[in-house]
């Protein structure tokens, strides 16, 4: 009755298992893993965005297939203001980063065609590319005080039904960004076997040391598909508004447009009210990234004070987003680990094959978690650790 892209397995893994078997039993574990900012106790300006989506002109049906202008413009100036200077006319708006992949993958790729995607990474890219029936192969990002790209792993990647490679800038959960030889390598490598890029940018502002890094959105070298995003930019997940960015050589990104505006056309997926207050939700960001960065420096300098007392665990370099990696000593697989730990401490944290990390060894804790949740989840999570 229904079709192979759906034949997941939907009963709850052992992990979920045992996060349902502590809530029946009433005990209340302490969250390592949020990464929902509105659930992270930060301030918002509630009226200021409540108002931004009573506009008037939201009664009015302009259906734009790239977005209303007002909104690209609203993006572009996002752009201009903290990275690069970007034509509205190469952006288009859609719901969320994931709708962003899908329309990508929809317009690059047939039914199993192949998509290079970067190992450890987020898992949401499988199910991305089960509903496109398209297939991922994994190309390494090797840790060797870093992340880096193992470029020759890339290059056997590649074969006849590669149609695109995707770059995570900062990865999640690594935090490591493309490095500028790396960015140049990549150039060279998808000019080579005429691939486009797709570069997904959510943590793009979440630089630790506050340093802007440049945005994929300016590469002009090969065709690049630029991903972003309100769900990280401004902390506001809820209001669905997200973009993809066109660039690279003129005709073949106008051609890219053409056919992504059709995409668009056939789903007008964007509502009004959101992208005439797409302006003002682009400004919130100015309020909340401060409160996030400051959130995530100071839960990374508690992780480090905590493995500065014992030798067991170590923390892996990271560079920007909202997680940290830690490397613990290897006494069964990372799943078992992390139910054992939160059975025993009650502390919620997530095993690194959840992330396709190579080996076990690895545990995935948020960096926005509340400070007193942090503090008191660290300690315990260290201590049960360091036995």
């Amino acid at each position: 009755m229904f079709s192979h892209r759906t034949d997941w397995k939907l009963t709850p893994n052992r992990f979920t298992q045992a996060q349902q078997e502590l809530q029946v039993a009433g005990r209340e574990a302490l969250d390592l893993t949020i990464s929902n900012p509105t659930r992270a106790e930060l301030h918002y300006d509630t009226d200021i965005i409540l108002q931004a989506l009573a506009n008037p002109k939201a009664t009015d049906y302009d259906p734009q297939p790239k977005g209303l202008r007002s909104a690209r413009e609203a993006v572009a100036g996002y752009y201009r203001q903290q990275h690069d200077e970007i034509d509205p006319e190469r952006i288009v708006l859609t719901t969320s980063t994931s709708e962003g992949y899908s329309y990508v993958f929809r317009l690059l790729c047939n039914a199993e065609d192949e998509i290079l995607v970067p190992k450890p990474s987020y898992p949401l890219f499988e199910f991305l590319a089960d509903l496109q029936d398209v297939k991922l192969v994994p190309y390494p990002l090797l840790y060797d005080h870093g992340w880096q790209i193992d470029f020759p792993s890339l290059y056997k990647a590649v074969n006849h039904r590669t149609r695109a490679v995707v770059v995570v800038h900062p990865n999640n959960p690594t935090g490591s960004f493309v490095a500028d030889q790396e960015r140049s390598a990549l150039n060279r490598f998808c000019g080579e076997y005429n691939l486009p890029l797709i570069a997904d940018e959510v943590f793009l502002d979440y630089a630790h040391d506050g340093a802007p890094r440049t945005t994929f959105a300016a590469n002009r070298d090969v065709l690049t598909f630029t991903l972003s995003g309100l769900s990280k930019i401004s902390g506001l997940p809820q209001m669905k508004l997200a973009w993809i960015v066109a660039s690279g050589p003129g005709e073949t990104v106008a051609s890219a447009l053409a056919r992504l505006e059709v995409i668009a056309d056939t789903y007008l997926s964007m509502n009004a009210p959101i992208q005439l207050a797409a302006p003002v939700l682009l400004e919130q960001r100015h309020s909340v990234q401060p409160l996030l960065l400051d959130r995530v420096r100071a839960n990374l300098s508690e992780l480090d004070r905590g493995l500065a007392k014992q030798k067991a665990c170590r923390r892996l370099e990271v560079e920007g987003g909202w997680n940290a990696v830690v490397r613990v000593p290897v006494t069964q697989s990372d799943e078992e680990l992390a139910i054992e730990i939160l059975r025993r401490v009650s502390v919620l944290v997530h095993p690194g094959h959840f992330y396709d990390f190579p080996s076990d060894g690895y545990l995935i804790v948020s960096l926005i978690t509340p400070p007193q949740t942090f503090r008191r989840g660290v300690g315990q999570l260290l201590e049960f650790l360091d036995r």
